[in-house]
């Protein structure tokens, strides 16, 4: 019996070409994808705020284990249902994938403070790094 797994949207260094990348290993490709939010340069990593008017972020959505999903929390600093000292949380959204088909899938929500002059409008982190 397969363990099961869960989908997960990444967007920043976790994506392929990413500084973080390697944190992904044993996770399943399943499709680039696209979700509305705002991303901000926070330091040599980018943080995102879901807003459905804002711009379209570009990002990759894997298939990953519950271990991995409870080591990418670790990473991302997210206590289990607690939000308070986290600089991210998880949340569900919808992705658009590059086929045009949409999925729920999970992704790290930035909770910090933001400046607006640290936005990246066109929403790929990568032509950042």
């Amino acid at each position: 019996m397969n363990p099961p797994r869960e989908p997960v949207f990444v967007y920043g260094t976790l994506r392929r070409g990413g500084s973080n990348h390697f944190r992904m290993d044993g996770a399943e490709f399943v499709s680039a994808g696209r979700i509305s939010g705002k991303m901000y340069r926070i330091d040599w990593y980018p943080g995102l705020v879901l807003d459905e008017a804002g711009d379209d972020i570009t990002g990759e959505v894997y298939s990953v284990d519950l271990e991995m999903l409870g080591n990418l929390d670790s990473f991302e600093n997210v206590s289990a249902g607690d939000v308070e000292g986290s600089e991210y949380r998880r949340v569900r959204t919808t992705v658009t994938r590059a086929d045009g088909e949409t999925l729920s899938a999970w992704v790290w929500e930035w909770l910090g403070m933001v400046e607006e002059g640290q936005r990246i409008r066109d929403g790929d982190w990568l032509k950042e790094e």
